[in-house]
Parts: structure tokens; sequence; C-alpha cells
């Protein structure tokens, strides 16, 4: 889950891509009325561009403005998958899971959102006038407007897969299909992501974004020290140059790593940085054990970790703390591959499982049974079995775990679910009495 304009201090970059503008900039439908942020001509458009900066085109004067009916039922059908979260004060998060996900459901919409007393962070797919409608209820609640947003492309081929769903059989598609559109998940957590220190607070204070035009400066100055706060299965991939990885399992570890690899001293009353130990990226950096650093750049899938981890570091006496705004996702759209210091995939929350520039979807396949990206090569080794194990699990889990593992594929390729009709409910009747019953009926006819 990826990607709001709260209040910051006034060390935030008050420079924002087009692309990423607020949308309480754009006029907010009602839950009763649902105003386009898409128009006709997005079909010639990248498909890649955030849903908060597109808008309507301004009709030439003299001209007659053509409508093609078709074209709209057509584009009205198109899949878009949106990332969203919000940093605010929210203690009644409650109350929206209701009412957030019965609209998802009746919409069609699938994905996973997640509330919290901080804020909002979600990843969803449905059409576009789905998506539009969803995120124009999340935005009626005040504290959620500006939405901090990025659209991904869903292939031709993802779509077919995704339209082969009908409202009497919406697991026709099975799990090939990018989301599966009879589950949406809306949860309620403490954080909307996990660092673990109620005390960090984005809405507070935050670090300097930096557009993704302005990124390879930053980290090509070898006094800069560029930091991935993702984590190690992510990490794996794809990374940009010169990064230092933490090599987390969690994001909850990285105040520890940071305890871990700095330390602050006081000179003349004035808290300043000090390196203890880092990684070969930061080789130049460590020639003289006692130089203080001037700046920390940390990236992240879409940002919103960021928002909490450069939060995290301000706290501790860092002073220059920058991250990559729409993250790895918004310089991956908008950096073209010729320019781009980004090397391998990036991995994302969904179906997709990967992405690479252009936010095409990458090469990597998921291993259900750790949830974590697998390669073709990984796919031919031994100790891989499909829903069960791979290389970077199978080490890990026991025979009990794998048996349960094969038990839920064997449920999913006899149900298309897993749990079976009942999704994992007391079945209220044997699988095979739909067979006899079937064949009593044909005999009958």
């Amino acid at each position: 889950m990826l990607s709001s304009s709260p209040s910051f201090s006034s060390g935030r970059n008050p420079r924002l891509p087009s692309t990423i503008r607020p949308t309480s900039q754009i006029a907010k439908p009602s839950s009763h009325e649902l105003v386009p942020l898409f128009s006709n001509s997005s079909r010639s458009m990248t498909f890649s561009k955030c849903i908060s900066g597109l808008t309507n085109p301004i009709p030439v004067s003299g001209l007659p403005e053509i409508k093609n009916p078709e074209l709209e039922s057509d584009e009205s059908q198109l899949l878009v998958v949106v990332s969203f979260y919000k940093f605010a004060d929210f203690p009644d998060h409650a109350d929206m899971r209701k009412p957030l996900k019965e609209l998802c459901e009746e919409l069609r919409v699938s994905g996973g959102i997640i509330l919290a007393p901080e804020g909002i962070n979600g990843s969803i797919c449905g059409t576009r006038e789905s998506v539009e409608r969803v995120i124009g209820f999340i935005q009626n609640d005040n504290r959620l407007k500006g939405l901090r947003q990025v659209e991904s492309p869903v292939s031709p081929e993802d779509e077919a897969i995704h339209h082969g769903h009908s409202s009497s059989s919406p697991l026709a598609a099975g799990e090939d299909a990018p989301f599966r559109w009879d589950h949406v998940r809306v949860k309620l957590k403490k954080e909307i992501v996990t660092l673990g220190i109620p005390t960090v607070s984005p809405t507070e204070r935050v670090g300097k974004y930096v557009s993704p035009q302005d990124w390879n400066a930053l980290i090509r100055d070898p006094n800069t020290l560029v930091i991935d706060v993702r984590n190690n299965y992510e990490t794996r991939i794809g990374k940009f140059k010169r990064a230092v990885d933490p090599h987390t399992t969690a994001f909850r570890e990285f105040p520890s790593w940071v305890d871990d690899h700095f330390q602050l001293r006081k000179s003349d009353g004035d808290p300043t940085t000090e390196l203890k130990n880092s990684g070969e990226s930061t080789e130049k950096l460590m020639e003289n054990p006692e130089q203080n650093i001037p700046r920390v750049a940390m990236y992240c899938t879409g940002g919103i970790r960021c928002e909490k981890a450069s939060s995290f570091l301000l706290s501790k006496g860092f002073k220059e703390v920058y991250h990559l705004e729409g993250g790895i996702l918004k310089y991956l759209e908008e950096v073209p591959k010729t320019e781009s210091l980004w090397e391998g995939d990036c991995f994302v929350f969904d179906k997709r499982v990967s992405v690479e520039h252009g936010l095409v979807p990458g090469k990597f396949k998921l291993c259900y049974g750790c949830k974590q990206p697998v390669s073709d090569a990984d796919m031919e080794a031994p100790e891989y079995e499909y829903g069960v194990s791979c290389p970077h699990c199978f080490s890990l889990k026991s025979e009990e775990e794998k048996e349960r593992a094969r038990a839920r594929q064997r449920q999913f390729e006899t149900w298309g679910i897993i749990g079976g009709p009942d999704k994992g409910r007391r079945l209220t009747f044997k699988p095979d009495s739909i067979t006899r019953k079937h064949d009593q009926l044909s005999k009958s006819v």
C-alpha cells in the first residue's frame, strides 16, 4: 500500500509535482454524486498518471464537443490500481470500516485498506468510476481530504482475465486475476504503517520531500547517505545505486537499526549525528569516522514508510532528512529508464508482485507459502513447491506447516477459493453431493 497533504513543518518542500497535487484542489464528490476525475481523452494519455493529477479537458471555443457512447462505455470498464494514504488525527476510524467495506463490495472494488487512529492506507483495484466513488467517499471526511495517491496500469492480459468475472460467478478468473473481485479487506489497526513508537507523528513533523526529477542529483552526492527503508524481501529484487540496505524483516525493526548504526553526540549544545557503522555504499563517508553526516535521503515503495522514518530521524536529532516524494513508484513512472539510477524490480503488494519502469508488471511471481517474490530460477529449484514453499522459506517451514499449505492449495484448486464455497465455514453439504445431484438431474432430463 502506498502513497495527502498533511500540515507539515516549515522544513517541508512546498513544490509538489503536478501529478501528486492534493485532491482537495479538485471538486469533491458527495456520497450521492460522482464528479468525474477522468476525461475521455485519458486513453491518449499515459495510463499510469496519478488520479489526482488528471483534470477534465478545457473545450476549444468554436468546436462542438464530440461524444462517443461506445468509447465512454469501453473506458468505464478500464481497470485502475490506486494506492493511497493520509496521516491524520482519526480516533473514530472504526466507524468508517463497515460502510467503506460495503461500498467496495457493492462496486466490486478489491484490495486492502487499513484504518487506524493515525489515518488511512490502502491499495484498491476496480473500474475508474468505482475507484473514484470509493476515493470520494473516503474524502467526504474532512480529515482525510488530500489523499496522496499513485495510480498504476493494469496490463491488457490482466484486463481480459479480470473481466472474466461476472456478477453470478465472481471467482471465474481464479487466482490469475490481478485482484480477486470477491475480496476486499478493510482492517482496523493501531498504525497504518507499523513502527511501534506512538510518539512519532508525521502530522507534526516530517522530512523534506524530493521530487523524482531532483532525486538523482541528491543521491549522486557523495555526502548524501541513501537508505532503503523497505524490508529485505523487497530490497532483494531491486534498489537504488549506493543505497544502504538495513536488512530488516519488518518496518518496526528500523528504529533498532538506526540505534545500532548511528549515535548522537552533543557539541556546543547542538545535537549532531555521527556514523557508527555502515555498508559498502557509504565507504567515503567512513573515511573519517568523526565526520558528521550532512544529510540522509530515504525512499520506500510509495512514500508512506518514509514519512514515519523521516519523522523518527528528526526526533533523534538528525538535521537534514530528505525522502523521495511518491516513492519508487512515482520515480519509475516519471523518470526515463535511460536516466534512471534504479536497478531491478520494485516489489508491490498486489497480484502484480513487481513492477518495472513505466510501472509495467515485472518478471517476479509470488510464493504463496511466504508471500515473497520468486524468480524463474527460484521456481526451478527443488525447494519450490507451488502454493507451499520456495528457496527463501523452505528451510524455515516445518513439515506440518507445509502440509497445511498443501491442504489450502488443494482447496483453492477445487473451489477457486480458500476454505471452499463457505470460505472456511463448516460445510452444510458434502462436496460429492453436488456431483450426485448433477447426475440425477442429467438423467431426469
